[in-house]
Formats: structure tokens, sequence, C-alpha cells
């Protein structure tokens, strides 16, 4: 009898112990959320609606992305598959990885055509972000062909060098006026009558030798005649000069 008890409690501790197991096991599997073809769909088809919120200025994203996670996990609870709550880290990070995606496959179509791509995600995506994608693309390549070196120059800024003005043919050039201090020309007046009175003197001067020379020039002819015979000619010669040199 005893044999047969010790044998029943072995059992069911051994049953009891590998309920805990798992138990634990379960419990462990529904603290993560598995991001199941279903769910994924919901957070396309959420986070596309939204897409007008997430792209405005000023926008708290943690909030935003809440909501995102409450909407998937209350659309995943009506169908009947949601045991564990979406977090909004785990749907940005998944729709970070998605762009990313998107991205490639965005590019591939651009390179090989839309027969090139099978995701499965990529047409509802497309359908919404394909346009602001084109535009960033779009300004992307303006940026890199206005960095090439023919176009630099023209994209810069500069200041034109207009022509100088020129006097038309009969108008005089204006001379530069010159402005002095009256003291200055006081000055300038004195040192002009100061060169006037030098050259009176020089030429008062030299019509005094010219004089003087005449009159030497009178008395040498003179003396040449005897003085004791004074002939009509030689008189005449000596009134001339003496009449000459009184004119001057």
């Amino acid at each position: 009898m005893d044999m047969i008890e010790s044998i029943v409690t072995e059992g069911i501790e051994v049953e009891n112990s590998c309920t805990g197991v798992s138990t634990l096991n379960t419990e462990t599997s529904k603290t993560e959320f598995v991001w199941t073809l279903t769910a994924t769909w919901h957070l396309v088809h959420v986070r596309l609606d939204m897409e007008a919120e997430f792209n405005h200025p000023v926008c708290k994203k943690k909030r935003l992305w809440e909501g995102v996670a409450e909407r998937v996990t209350d659309r995943l609870r009506a169908e009947g598959y949601a045991d564990v709550p979406a977090r909004a880290f785990e749907c940005d990070l998944k729709w970070r990885n998605m762009l990313a995606t998107y991205r490639k496959n965005a590019e591939r179509v651009r390179r090989l055509g839309a027969h090139a791509v099978h995701w499965e995600f990529f047409g509802a995506m497309h359908r919404v972000l394909g346009r602001s994608y084109e535009e960033i693309e779009a300004r992307r390549k303006a940026e890199i062909n206005s960095t090439k070196p023919g176009k630099t120059v023209t994209s810069k800024r500069y200041t034109p060098i207009l022509p100088t003005p020129t006097l038309p043919n009969h108008a005089p050039c204006p001379a530069p006026t010159l402005t002095r201090p009256p003291q200055d020309l006081l000055q300038l007046y004195l040192e002009l009558q100061e060169r006037k009175l030098n050259m009176w003197a020089q030429q008062k001067a030299l019509e005094e030798r010219k004089i003087e020379a005449i009159n030497n020039l009178a008395r040498a002819i003179s003396s040449l005649a005897p003085d004791s015979v004074a002939t009509p000619k030689n008189t005449a010669v000596s009134d001339s000069l003496t009449s000459l040199s009184s004119q001057r």
C-alpha cells in the first residue's frame, strides 16, 4: 500500500511540475507581440491613414505611434487574433524596416519596371508614399545637378559692373575745382606780385645797359675825329647818336 501511494504521489508531483513549465512558456509567449501577416497589414493601413498627421510640421511622434498601436490592437482583437497588444515602439520599429524595404523596391521599379517587384505591401504603400518619394528623388537630383561645375557659376549672385558714363563730344570736360583757404590765396597773390617786380627790375637793368653801350659807342666814334677839325659829317653822326640815346 505504501508503495502504491508513493508512486501516485510522484506521478502527481511530476505532472504538476510539467504543468508549471508549460504555463511559464505560455506566459512568456503571451508577453511578446508577433508581427503576423494580418498584423502587418493592419499596421500598413493604419499608418498610411495617419500619413498627414505624421507629416505635420509640429507633432509629437510618440503620441502618434501610441495611437497607431492602439488602432492595430483594436483591429486584431476585433478579429480574434490579439492576445498581446501592440506597443508604440514595436510599431515604429516595424514601420522603419518596411520603409527601408519600400525604398529599395521603389528604386528597383524605377530601374527595371513594376514587373520586377513582388513585395505584397509595395502597391498599398506606393499609392500613398509614391508622390512623396518622387518629390524627394526629384529634389535630390536637382541638388546634385546644381552642384555641378558648369552650373555653380550661374547659380551664384553677382553685382553687375556698369559702364562709366561718357560726356558728349561737344561738352567740355569740367576742370577739377581746387579749394584753398584764404591764407593760401593771399600768399599766392603776394608771390605773383613779387615776380612781377623782379621782372620789371630786370627789364630796367637791361635797358640801362643798352643806353650805356650806345653812349660808349658814340664817344668812341667822336674820339676818332681830330679835335681841331669838326666836319659836318661827324657832327651829324654825333647829333643822331645823342638823339637816339635820349629816346632810349
